[in-house]
């Protein structure tokens, strides 16, 4: 489902949510600008029965920040326009109360300190492991995670295909990454 809002200067942003099997009240936004990670790492908190809202941009998350109750967000540092630690300083004055777990692709140890000192929950180098991805985001709710004895895996594996720019439905890129069961 695509929401579409107008901003300034008649551009449009576009949200992106993906409601997950079961109606739930727990609602974890993602900001990156990067496509693919806001498709794989949707897929991972939808796949966990979290309900996802998307954000390719910080202008357009903070927007929606103002007039909803965001519970936790999983949030890029380095992006395009407003980066990670302008939208956590604004998130900060707007929404104390929202927890936020920060994933970069980049180590930066002056922004892992800075946005440590702010009141991250966790912050994650991209690529991270599912598991420990799932339990912060479990973490910053409040309650114990799920167990998921076979996700980390197959979602690992669903990411990095992505990554390399095969298509999920083709197969391509998995051979890779999943091999088949042999005989012996």
């Amino acid at each position: 489902m695509i929401a579409t809002s107008h901003i300034e200067m008649g551009a449009v942003a576009q949200k992106r949510t993906t409601p997950s099997e079961k109606p739930s009240s727990e609602i974890v936004c993602l900001v990156d600008d990067d496509p693919t990670v806001l498709r794989s790492t949707g897929l991972l908190l939808a796949s966990d029965g979290f309900d996802v809202c998307r954000f390719d941009n910080g202008e357009d998350f903070i927007a929606y920040v103002a007039s909803h109750d965001v519970p936790v967000v999983v949030l890029d540092i380095w992006m395009k326009g407003m980066n990670g630690l302008e939208v956590l300083a604004r998130l900060c004055a707007i929404s104390p109360q929202t927890h936020v777990i920060v994933i970069t692709g980049h180590e930066d140890a002056a922004a892992r300190i800075t946005a440590m000192q702010i009141g991250t929950v966790a912050f994650f180098i991209k690529p991270f492991a599912d598991k420990e991805f799932l339990e912060a985001v479990h973490r910053a709710l409040g309650h114990a995670p799920k167990s998921s004895s076979r996700k980390p895996s197959l979602w690992r594996a669903f990411r990095n295909a992505c990554r390399r720019g095969a298509s999920p439905r083709s197969g391509m890129g998995l051979k890779s990454t999943i091999q088949p069961d042999r005989k012996r």
